[in-house]
């Protein structure tokens, strides 16, 4: 059968990034409690397209992807990249892994415990050389209580939930939980996905005695990231819902330590 995408094209422009996008599949990821998670990645895979090929071959994606769909790991990424690139003529490729991770939290009072999920991501890509660059992320909800509020108010504060990004490269192993920890214990408060009455009590009075503004929030994890050897790029950004504007607060670091 003719091959349309494999004829030439003419019109003498090369395309950044062709592939595929939104794909759901199994993969398994390291887990720092329990070895190994299995959860359902969104994935988007792309190479660059010389200006002289007409198109890519879209099945080819899936078929390297089924290869080492069991594991998520930096041996696993090199091999993906590496053979999108040569399976699909290719000076650059990128593949890029969505996915909730889960962790066990108890209560901090109660200990009832229940499951949290965060949102999380790998992004790894190499160019004409050989050497794999890996972003880890993860997005974390956490509470904020206004300072302001706090002051100038007779009783009460406003508080309202937020979102921290952090992604982060580095040279030695960092687990998503100690991403996630590091992130959480900068705020406010952490959330939680089951709270008794007693637990409410608790994570709302640490909320008020423990007021942040974004800046507050993003310079902490900042300044815990600075004193970590491992990671050698931060980016973080500190999204909060406002509760009492039509608006939304943020802040935003990005640091290269090498």
């Amino acid at each position: 059968m003719e091959d349309v995408q494999g004829q030439k094209d003419t019109r003498n422009i090369p395309i950044n990034k062709v592939g595929i996008k939104g794909i759901k599949y199994p993969i398994t990821v390291f887990d720092k409690v329990n070895k190994y998670q299995q959860t359902v990645a969104s994935i988007d895979m792309f190479v660059d397209l010389p200006h002289e090929d007409k198109g890519t071959h879209m099945s080819r994606f899936i078929e390297i992807l089924h290869e080492v769909r069991h594991e998520v790991s930096n041996r696993a990424f090199t091999l993906i990249l590496k053979q999108m690139k040569q399976q699909l003529n290719a000076k650059s490729a990128q593949i890029k892994l969505r996915f909730p991770y889960f962790i066990e939290k108890k209560a901090p009072v109660s200990g009832a415990t229940g499951l949290m999920d965060y949102d999380c991501a790998f992004i790894a890509s190499c160019n004409s050389s050989e050497k794999v660059d890996l972003i880890m992320e993860a997005n974390v909800p956490v509470t904020s209580v206004c300072p302001c509020s706090k002051e100038i108010s007779k009783y009460g504060a406003h508080n309202q939930r937020g979102n921290v990004k952090l992604k982060i490269r580095f040279t030695d192993l960092i687990w998503l939980e100690d991403m996630i920890s590091l992130v959480e214990k900068s705020a406010s408060s952490e959330v939680y996905s089951i709270l008794k009455r007693v637990d409410e009590k608790e994570v709302t009075e640490r909320a008020y005695d423990n007021a942040k503004f974004v800046e507050d929030i993003v310079r902490d994890i900042a300044i815990e990231l600075e004193a970590e050897k491992s990671i050698c790029w931060f980016e973080i950004s500190v999204e909060n819902f406002e509760s009492i504007h039509n608006h939304n607060a943020y802040a935003f670091i990005e640091r290269d330590k090498r």
